[in-house]
């Protein structure tokens, strides 16, 4: 008997659907058997239960309007209640209760209805209908048993345990890390998955196997198939003749890398001249990956499948075989390579007033790091001049075109958010060491600043062209977003005039030079990146708005980025090859947007997995100094605590029930948890002393507790002592400031939503 549900629902959703009768529905299902007209009737009556469809008094279905359906992937908290992400654009994040999820699991596509709210504005709903199960790999711990074994996932938010038949196990022992891959998913809530193991990761306590359950967990593999490494072995290790045909020939011009000392995927190149008019050439060539990598072939299939290498704190997973990201796509010293070269004439305002983007074939004159570069910029030291000898000049002259182009970058209103990135030492077992701070020096800027450049002037020649191309965009903060940025602030003495999503980056970048070298530094830096949209891969052009700028792309990376190579692919297409038909043209339209997505998707991926081993290292390295007292910032107040940043960026969090000396209420407005008694005052930004309370290593959480604190005044003294704020005009681009009167904030805190998680479903087979 057929399941009509999503066949109707399909129905339903076209925008020319008009209500249908039964007998409507049965012609256009052509349905012609009394058990499949059975089959209709009860997916109609199932949908008229879940509010999905209504029947009028002429006996016609039509689409529920007093409760709005709403299609998305479901996303679960460690807690037990989710949040639907819908798919159509514009709508906000639903949220589910534990008793209205229906048996959904974490990553499904479901259905969903909304319904009468009682957390404010937000949504709140009801699933109806699992659409798809999307999650179908597992990373967990198995549990043997006497011919049957449970997979206990790693994901907090999958809290149902996976059942392993007997013999599908593969030989896997408890305390095990494992692979597995559900094969059937439960029909209600009391039962739990079932499912066979397909890799054992080693044990839970063996070096190196906590960062493979992370990395598997999010479904990044880390070996190429067979089939894409017998290509790479067809490639040649040296740059043929024949390949260098056709191609501008800059090996005779000074060029050079600049890396870290470590580095052995060097993929950019740059050389600088100062012209006779008083402008500088500035030459970047990128290797020619996509030289290499061929479209359709094995290797590109698995480069696009990666879509980004992923950096980890003890190793890299790469985007492309290592023979091809450190060997013939590496612009090492002294060695001729392929690369995409784009060249830019740049006057003394840091406008590029010429450019042309072509192939070439490089030989870098010196392999140079960024300490050497920092030593000669920063410290204008003798000995690296005379080792580097007549490369020094030319770091002088990119040195001072480097300052030319930030000057410009800050004149138009660029963001520049100045974070401490912690980089975490391990030993040779994965043991965390020790956490540093990475430091940018002139070095690191000066080829960010090369390759924003570069990016940049590719972006603007092919938006004008109107090809169908491939952007990096940064779209405009949300009204609401923004909104909620700008309410935290008062709290801070600083208003900022102007509404809606209007604001210019400039209005923004004086906020952070406002709080420079403040305690509130850091915490409003982060709070306005939060307040920010992602940025993305498009086939649009759109901006970028943290960048201040109408065109961006990404064409400098594409060892480690396919978004990358790619653009790459596209400038050979259309500027080299002068392929622009109908044929080529419509190709990429339909390709673009789905490219687009999918990196998008590969680089949150990668992000998140970074994230993860960065917590589970900090988590490590904390749980030695239990018990140890440091100072660190208020980085975050919500109603059931506050979380505390430490100088070498571990956060962690004082729970409210570890403010043991009052009762608190969060203050949502001023982002503070204020003392009902004593009304002393816990604020975003406030310096405090804590002690290491407790580490817990499988959630990857770190617990504080305040032992010292110079308070702000109570909120009467703050009220009275308080100075007049400072405004800042959303329009404006320069600095124009007036005075007024705060308010007193209304408005009491609220408690914690949910206090424990839900136990974990199992149930014996």
């Amino acid at each position: 008997m057929r399941d009509f549900k999503d066949e109707v629902l399909e129905i339903i959703d076209r925008d020319t659907y008009t209500p249908m009768t039964t007998e409507e529905f049965e012609s256009e299902l052509e349905i012609h058997d009394a058990e499949d007209f059975k089959a209709l009737i009860k997916a109609l009556v199932s949908l008229e239960e879940s509010d999905i469809l209504r029947r009028t008094k002429k006996n016609k279905y039509v689409k529920e309007i007093t409760s709005k359906v709403v299609k998305g992937t479901l996303s679960m908290h460690k807690r037990g209640f989710a949040f639907l992400r819908p798919e159509e654009e514009g709508l906000e994040d639903v949220f589910i209760p534990p008793n209205e999820i229906n048996g959904a699991l974490d990553g499904d596509t479901v259905l969903c209805t909304l319904e009468d709210s009682t957390r404010g504005d937000s949504h709140e709903g009801r699933v109806v209908k699992i659409i798809e199960h999307n999650v179908t790999k597992l990373v967990g711990k198995y549990e043997g048993s006497k011919g049957f074994g449970f997979v206990v996932p790693d994901s907090l938010t999958y809290n149902t345990d996976i059942f392993i038949p007997s013999g599908q196990n593969l030989g896997a022992v408890s305390g095990h890390k494992v692979l597995v891959e559900i094969t059937k998913f439960p029909n209600n809530s009391n039962e739990n998955p079932e499912g066979f193991i397909t890799k054992i990761l080693g044990h839970e306590n063996d070096p190196g196997v906590d960062i493979l359950s992370i990395v598997y967990g999010h479904g990044i593999e880390i070996e190429f198939p067979e089939e894409v490494l017998e290509q790479v072995e067809n490639i040649p290790d040296e740059v043929l003749d024949e390949e260098k045909e056709g191609r501008v020939d800059l090996t005779d011009k000074k060029t050079i890398t600049i890396d870290g000392e470590d580095a052995k995927d060097l993929d950019d190149a740059i050389s600088v001249e100062k012209l006779n008019n008083g402008n500088y050439e500035l030459t970047v060539s990128i290797a020619d990956v996509s030289h290499y990598v061929e479209e359709g072939t094995p290797l590109d299939e698995e480069a696009y499948e990666r879509g980004t290498s992923v950096y980890l704190v003890d190793r890299v997973i790469p985007m492309l075989p290592h023979k091809l990201s450190n060997g013939i796509c590496s612009l090492n010293e002294g060695v001729d390579r392929l690369a995409m070269t784009c060249q830019m004439e740049i006057d003394r305002s840091g406008t590029v007033v010429n450019h042309k983007i072509f192939e070439s074939v490089i030989n870098s004159d010196k392999r140079t790091t960024y300490t050497a570069v920092n030593k000669i910029l920063e410290e204008d030291d003798e000995n690296t001049k005379a080792e580097l000898g007549d490369v020094a000049e030319m770091i002088q002259h990119a040195g001072d075109l480097a300052k030319i182009l930030r000057r410009k970058r800050d004149n138009r209103g660029a963001l520049d958010f100045d974070f401490n990135e912690a980089q975490i030492l391990v030993k040779s077992d994965g043991t965390p060491e020790d956490i540093v701070l990475r430091n940018r020096g002139a070095g690191e800027k000066l080829i960010e600043e090369f390759m924003l450049a570069a990016n940049e002037t590719v972006a603007e020649n092919f938006h004008w062209l109107d090809l169908p191309f491939i952007y990096r965009i940064h779209e405009d903060p949300k009204e609401d977003k923004l909104r909620q940025f700008f309410e935290i602030l008062t709290s801070f003495g600083i208003f900022v005039k102007g509404k809606g999503n209007k604001i210019h980056p400039h209005a923004l970048q004086e906020i952070l030079d406002e709080v420079k070298d403040t305690p509130e530094d850091t915490v409003i830096s982060m709070m306005m990146l939060r307040s920010m949209q992602q940025a993305k891969y498009s086939y649009q052009s759109l901006g970028h708005f943290g960048l201040s700028t109408e065109f961006y792309t990404h064409f400098t990376a594409p060892i480690r980025r396919y978004p990358d190579l790619m653009v790459h692919r596209l400038i050979r297409t259309y500027l080299i090859e002068k392929d622009t038909s109908h044929q080529t043209i419509n190709k990429y339209k339909e390709e673009l947007p789905e490219i687009a997505s999918h990196t998008s998707e590969r680089e949150r991926r990668a992000v998140d997995a970074e994230r993860d081993t960065n917590d589970l290292k900090k988590a490590e390295y904390m749980q030695k100094h239990i018990g140890e007292r440091f100072e660190g910032v208020i980085s975050g107040v919500m109603n059931f605590g506050m979380f505390v940043e430490l100088p070498n960026t571990v956060e962690g969090l004082v729970h409210m029930n570890n403010l043991g000396d009052d009762y608190y209420n969060y203050n949502e407005r001023m982002m503070a948890l204020i003392g009902e008694r004593t009304g002393k005052v816990f604020r975003m930004g406030d310096k405090v002393e804590i002690e290491v309370q407790n580490v817990n290593i499988i959630e990857r959480l770190i617990d504080f507790t305040i032992v010292g604190i110079t308070p702000r005044k109570k909120v009467k003294e703050e009220k009275k002592d308080q100075q007049k704020p400072k405004y800042i005009d959303s329009k404006a681009r320069k600095k124009d400031r007036v005075r007024d009167r705060t308010k007193k904030p209304k408005g009491k805190g609220k408690q914690p939503f949910y206090k424990s998680a839900p136990k974990r479903k199992r149930k014996r087979k």
